[in-house]
């Protein structure tokens, strides 16, 4: 038997001797990574009249976002913090409001009281609103 014929051979037999689930294919590690969705959310804020709103556990950055403005009710509310798959708190001090994310609320509520103390080079910043996704 010649070499290749034999060398042929043992690739085959490698082959069939892995069990098919042994092999991983681009098409189902994109099924696992797609059967966890992304769950959206959003922080909408208005200073001057100290409304807000949250929006979270949407398919659709943009209908959290839509759910956040129309939670807090102002006219002129914005949208001061979009999140995904985590946490999102919002803390105000006495110039400026500062948001941001977090694995958890803990988390989030801890940066973003920090990140306002700093801005406002001062502590005494307040948790104004906070918001999870699944």
């Amino acid at each position: 038997m010649a070499a290749w014929h034999k060398l042929g051979l043992l690739v085959l037999a490698l082959v069939f001797a892995c069990p098919p689930s042994a092999v991983a294919t681009p098409s189902k590690q994109a099924k696992k990574i797609s059967a966890t969705p992304n769950r959206f959310g959003a922080v909408a804020y208005h200073r001057p009249s100290q409304s807000w709103g949250v929006g979270y556990d949407y398919g659709r950055a943009r209908d959290a976002s839509l759910a956040a403005l129309r939670q807090c009710g102002h006219r002129q509310c914005e949208v001061v913090h979009k999140f995904r798959n985590g946490c999102a708190a919002l803390a105000d001090g006495p110039k400026v409001q500062a948001t941001a994310s977090g694995a958890t609320r803990d988390e989030a509520e801890t940066k973003s009281l920090r990140r306002c103390g700093e801005l406002n080079r001062s502590a005494s910043c307040t948790l104004v609103a906070w918001a999870c996704t699944r």
